[in-house]
């Protein structure tokens, strides 16, 4: 008796709770209404657009502009970084290669088997004080380029155009040395 009450009452709560409308409005045909700003499904120049976090809602062409700046010093520091690691990567290149080298002398490679030899010859040795922070910088590019694709999610055209405008004048600045560098 007790349990048959039970699960009619389940199901009863169970019912209210996945309803239909469970008073909320479910419709896509508008704006998407959030809690200090909304999110506009198409490009525009309004404010009000949240930038990565609730608190960050630039409610005033002032912060607008600002947030503008930051975010064409972020593309800026993007292609900066890019570029350190692009350089760095070529002086640790020389650098696992030589001690490559070096050992290959010190030591008898085996005749026998070829596939060793030939992947010993091809793959560099792991050098932590390389490989680790090749993969912080690696982890930093990610980082960025995934804030800037929520930045784009926006659809806020200010935003979209910072970014696009910092990368192209940071690949123009720092562009060059990151050739300079595979050139030598």
């Amino acid at each position: 008796m007790h349990s048959t009450l039970l699960v009619a009452c389940l199901l009863y709560h169970a019912q209210r709770c996945l309803g239909s409308d469970n008073g909320m409005n479910m419709t896509m045909d508008g704006s998407v209404e959030l809690a200090t700003g909304q999110m506009l499904p198409y490009l525009h120049f309004t404010l009000g657009d949240t930038l990565w976090f609730l608190g960050w809602v630039p409610q005033s062409r002032g912060a607008m502009f600002g947030a503008c700046i930051g975010l064409f010093l972020l593309a800026l520091l993007e292609r900066w970084l890019a570029v350190c690691k692009a350089i760095i990567e070529v002086h640790w290149n020389k650098s696992a290669s030589q001690m490559l080298a070096d050992k290959q002398k010190d030591s008898v490679i085996l005749k026998h088997n070829t596939a060793d030899r030939i992947f010993r010859r091809l793959a560099p040795p792991f050098v932590a004080a390389y490989d680790l922070p090749r993969g912080v910088a690696y982890a930093a590019l990610a980082l960025l380029n995934y804030l800037f694709m929520l930045t784009i999610m926006t659809f806020q055209l200010a935003f979209i155009f910072s970014l696009v405008v910092g990368l192209g004048v940071g690949e123009a600045l720092f562009g060059r040395y990151a050739l300079s560098a595979h050139l030598h």
